[in-house]
């Protein structure tokens, strides 16, 4: 093949990611026999093989240019800033394309055809699954940063987290209760409207939700509803969709989120109604966690004409939890977690 004769002693420096959450390294891209070769810069032993045809590229137009093994959903992620290199990559893979068989007319036409409909669909999924797939595969470290840096954006309206002393040990003991390792409650001095749920397991509440209240059941029915909203819809997937396919892009390859593309999403989460979760989910994790559904239902809507199911099925109707949420000399010291 003349378009593979011409680079096939070309090489160039690329950056290689073999898997989530595995560190970046240095290798030296070649061309071998319809394939493309990683190898090592010191030991120049082969680290991967990739298949020419299959090759895609992430971010066309854009450099440095983004490689991958296939579609969108692999692991594997090259990047390579050397211009011939790239424009090497392209043209074989092209050139391997185009000296397939050509069908006869009526085919050709209807192949171009779908060749056209497919380019176009993929234009409108691409970056979707790319997007989607940079949240599906972050790892749990990763997904925690991004959750404190959206808490951090949070606090340029509702301020920082309250944490007296007295009081974060009963929010953590409440915390292991309700979410479990390795999720944590966060509690702002704002009022809140019920509660946010962040990447990395960090639920969010304001202070409205606990210094008014007679006891914890309501805060922890919302701390509930948030963290089986986000079982639902995963809250990284919403950041990186409103993120946009740049910063998606660099979250695969880099493993980081960059901080402009966070920029206004905490502001924009505490402005959003708090998402309910469907009553059946809410109602099991309720009766697991020893949580009356009542209270919540009730500071959602106090006529209870719209949390009717929630009210009529709680599972401590006719009698409370055998293991309170706290004590009530706790929940004093809880009410007081934004006082200083």
């Amino acid at each position: 093949m003349t378009a593979l004769t011409q680079f096939q002693r070309l090489e160039a420096a690329g950056v290689w990611r073999p898997a989530p959450g595995e560190r970046l390294r240095d290798v030296i891209v070649s061309f071998g026999d319809a394939s493309l070769i990683l190898r090592d810069p010191r030991s120049e032993e082969p680290l991967s093989h990739w298949s020419l045809p299959a090759v895609t590229r992430l971010n066309p137009g854009q450099m440095p240019a983004i490689f991958a093994p296939g579609d969108a959903d692999q692991d594997e992620v090259l990047e390579i800033d050397e211009a011939l290199m790239v424009e090497a990559v392209e043209r074989i893979h092209t050139a391997i394309a185009a000296s397939r068989p050509r069908p006869r007319h009526l085919r050709g036409v209807l192949l171009w055809s779908s060749v056209a409909a497919g380019a176009l669909a993929a234009a409108v999924w691409l970056p979707g699954a790319i997007m989607a797939h940079a949240a599906r595969i972050a790892p749990p470290a990763q997904r925690t940063s991004i959750g404190m840096a959206i808490l951090v954006d949070m606090q340029q309206t509702a301020g920082a987290p309250c944490a007296r002393a007295s009081a974060a040990a009963v929010l953590d003991r409440l915390s292991a209760r309700l979410l479990g390792a390795p999720g944590r409650i966060m509690v702002l001095p704002a009022t809140t409207r019920g509660a946010r749920a962040l990447p990395g397991r960090i639920v969010v509440i304001g202070d409205d939700l606990i210094a008014g209240e007679p006891g914890p059941a309501v805060a922890a029915g919302h701390i509930l509803a948030a963290d089986v909203a986000a079982a639902e819809h995963d809250p990284l997937a919403e950041v990186v969709r409103a993120a946009g396919m740049t910063a998606a892009l660099h979250m695969l390859v880099s493993g980081a989120m960059p901080a402009q593309a966070l920029a206004g999403q905490g502001t924009a989460r505490l402005l959003a109604p708090a998402e309910r979760p469907p009553d059946g989910a809410l109602l099991a994790r309720m009766q697991s966690a020893g949580v009356s559904s009542q209270p919540y239902a009730r500071s959602i809507d106090p006529s209870g004409k719209t949390v009717l199911a929630l009210i009529e099925a709680d599972p401590y109707r006719a009698a409370p939890p055998t293991a309170p949420l706290m004590r009530d000399e706790e929940w004093l010291q809880l009410q007081q977690i934004c006082s200083g």
